[in-house]
């Protein structure tokens, strides 16, 4: 490693969520690891220890995903969620990759190939998915006039978090109405819940699978419980108003679950100056009102951590420390005092730095925040408090 700029990914705590969340949510029988931005910023590398702590199928987005994790396991089944390019289905079908289908035209591309292939309907995001019961029943007597194809699964992905939305109920309707002609039982994998929905909402009946991302990397998403006070006992009295006269489903509040991060992104001290009153701080007009002492360290904008310092801090030796204007493309500054030496490690997100406070600085959602994070950044995995691995 040249830079000492780097993520650091926990194994131990990644293989703890998991254990964690599959002995809460034991009555599924296929429980789908996402793998798709790099395992959300955590790397292809953590694919075995998700697998040795019960993920028993990995989905991803681009087939370029799913050869990635090929280079760790030849086995396990991995689902691109995404309508592949023609001309590189030989290629997924020769490296034992499912595949999406989402009408009867891109099914008939795959020829006489030996293939398994999961349908997904469009029950309202309109992004991909067979839209009526005509379209899935011509695919699904397709498929039985074919025995080259095997259907594997069926699944959606919900538009809405369906907290007091009427959306939510509609779409799973509309997930019942296109599939309504035949036996979802018979159907070996039945996949619609996402981390949001498995926390928040009872399992549907049919479903025996679901598709984890966001708690399995240790962010816990639940809906929190209405609060003491008169403002929160007027939101619940008005939601549960609104919720009886539109008859929607009910959501799960206040579940109690472990889960802990496993990403942090480190640094360490490039240059310790002491800077003067008036003088300018980077680029721009950043002009300094006190004589300030100064960390420089070697990570910016670049590596995805965002531009803005507006209550921006860092840690060193578990003490926050102010982030200062601008943060340049490759490096940024941090106002310290005396305690602090060049030898310093710095962590830019993890421990009390948390995901949510690091995202709401650059007005990003968590997982844009983990998906946007460099690539390029060298991965350093760990297992019981020792490195295991630098990619």
């Amino acid at each position: 490693m040249y830079k000492k700029t780097y993520v650091e990914v926990n194994l131990d705590n990644i293989k703890n969520n998991v254990k964690t969340i599959i002995t809460k949510y034991n009555k599924y029988k296929y429980r789908i690891g996402m793998v798709k931005s790099y395992a959300y910023g955590h790397g292809m590398y953590i694919i075995n220890s998700l697998i040795e702590s019960g993920i028993n199928y990995l989905a991803v987005s681009s087939l370029d995903e799913a050869l990635s994790i090929r280079e760790y396991n030849k086995n396990i089944p991995v689902l691109i969620t995404e309508i592949i390019d023609e001309d590189l289905i030989d290629t997924a079908l020769s490296n034992n990759i499912t595949l999406t289908i989402d009408s009867l035209d891109y099914l008939k591309k795959i020829k006489n190939k030996q293939c398994k292939i999961h349908i997904k309907i469009n029950t309202g995001m309109n992004r991909l998915g067979v839209n009526t019961k005509d379209e899935f029943n011509n695919i699904y007597n397709y498929i039985k006039e074919n025995d080259n194809v095997l259907l594997e699964g069926i699944y959606t992905h919900f538009a809405t978090p369906g907290i007091n939305d009427i959306y939510y109920d509609l779409q799973i309707k509309r997930f019942k109405d296109i599939t309504s002609d035949i036996d979802l039982k018979k159907i070996p994998i039945v996949h619609l819940s996402s981390s949001f929905m498995l926390l928040n909402h009872p399992k549907i009946d049919f479903e025996n699978g679901f598709r984890i991302g966001t708690i399995m990397y240790g962010y816990d998403i639940t809906l929190s419980e209405y609060g003491d006070s008169f403002k929160d006992k007027i939101r619940k009295l008005r939601d549960d108003i609104y919720i009886k006269k539109n008859h929607i489903s009910p959501v799960i509040r206040g579940v109690k679950i472990n889960l802990k991060p496993a990403l942090k992104i480190k640094t360490n001290i490039m240059e310790i100056r002491e800077v003067k009153k008036g003088e300018i701080l980077g680029y721009g007009n950043h002009i300094l009102n006190e004589n300030t002492k100064i960390a420089v360290l070697p990570i910016g904008y670049e590596s995805g951590i965002g531009t803005n310092t507006n209550g921006r801090c860092v840690l060193i030796n578990k003490k926050k420390y102010e982030v200062l204007s601008p943060i340049c493309m490759c490096m940024m500054f941090v106002k310290i005092d005396d305690l602090v030496k060049l030898s310093d490690e710095v962590t830019i997100l993890g421990d009390d730095i948390t995901l949510g406070y690091f995202s709401r600085l650059n007005n990003k959602g968590i997982q844009e925040t983990l998906s946007t994070i460099d690539k390029s950044m060298v991965r350093v995995y760990t297992k019981n408090g020792k490195i295991v691995k630098e990619i």
